[in-house]
């Protein structure tokens, strides 16, 4: 994550609910026998944990995923639920609190680090078992059909004229990666930060009827999540934050548009503490399999998702280094 000149942030208490443990990531061998889930048998009980709302990245990151491990016969009736809240930080606690259980697992990414800070959660992604990063996306800078921007000039002149006069909507609470994005956009544009008029929504799925509804002045967050709007016309893109174009959107990068900015988010799955050795192998080793699918390879096409998969040691060492990173830059902004 690039430098961040300035955030502005307000701290959303977190409140958690605690369920029923499970028996672990277990598969059953020809005999009848129980087995590590990277035998020939699939894993079965499984259920992922979107902590924000249907309709956003991680739900659509998790249902993707469910699809082709249970397609692909890796994991059977994978299960995939919803426990919105705190930019994610319920969902976390959460996680953190069903130590030992073996069967659960969450999407979570960047939004979801910063958020634990913001939100002043005393529960953090470095208390969870680390399994697998999954894709990096670009940003997308987006608007309605009817908005008045026509292109990232257009809209930078009318925000620099008067920043807090233009509302800007992302998906993800206040540290979070659609956040940063326009923060950082102010910056490079040269907007005090101070002044963005940042509304964070609780996911993809309830930013979407906002930029519909002409209820922005632009949003940030990513174009994955909106592709069919983005198809229909009902949503427009006026930039993207990555290195390259993205994919099947037919928008300017940030850089191309004269604007020194580089921004990407990622995404990952991580399960409670205190698991066994033997289910964190199964769970790794399911998404190893998936990983190497058709089906998944589709899902990045289709999702214009960067593949970015890791595991193990290596996330574990890249979740670390994240944390790190959003605890010292948001410390320093007297954020965290």
């Amino acid at each position: 994550m690039r430098q961040i000149r300035a955030l502005r942030v307000a701290a959303i208490a977190a409140g958690i609910a605690l369920m029923a443990t499970g028996c672990g990531a277990t598969s059953k061998s020809s005999t009848g026998t129980e087995s590590s889930g990277a035998a020939a048998g699939p894993i079965t009980g499984l259920q992922i944990m979107v902590p924000n709302t249907p309709g956003g990245g991680y739900d659509t990151t998790a249902r993707a995923a469910a699809k082709v491990l249970d397609d692909a016969k890796i994991s059977t009736n994978t299960e995939v639920f919803n426990l919105a809240g705190a930019g994610g930080t319920v969902g976390l606690a959460r996680i953190v609190n069903e130590k030992g259980n073996g069967d659960l697992a969450m999407l979570m990414g960047l939004g979801v680090v910063g958020a634990s800070y913001t939100n002043k959660s005393e529960s953090k992604l470095t208390d969870t078992t680390p399994l697998a990063r999954l894709i990096e996306e670009p940003g997308a800078i987006m608007v309605g059909k009817n908005s008045p921007f026509k292109t990232i000039d257009d809209l930078v002149k009318a925000w620099k004229a008067d920043p807090g006069s233009i509302a800007v909507g992302g998906g993800s609470s206040p540290g979070g990666p659609d956040h940063l994005l326009p923060m950082q956009l102010a910056g490079a544009v040269g907007i005090d930060a101070t002044k963005v008029n940042y509304v964070a929504y609780d996911g993809g799925g309830d930013l979407l009827p906002a930029i519909l509804g002409n209820k922005l002045g632009f949003a940030a967050s990513g174009a994955g999540e909106y592709l069919k709007q983005i198809e229909s016309g009902e949503v427009r893109v006026l930039a993207t934050s990555g290195e390259k174009r993205l994919d099947g959107v037919d928008s300017p990068t940030l850089k191309e548009s004269n604007i020194d900015l580089v921004f990407t988010n990622w995404r990952g799955v991580v399960a409670p503490p205190g698991i066994s050795d033997k289910d964190k192998a199964a769970l790794i080793a399911a998404l190893e399999k998936m990983h190497g699918t058709d089906g998944w390879k589709e899902a990045l096409k289709t999702h214009s998702w960067t593949d970015a998969f890791i595991t193990g040691d290596q996330f574990t060492t890249f979740l670390t280094e994240q944390d790190k990173r959003v605890a010292n830059v948001l410390t320093k902004l007297g954020l965290a």
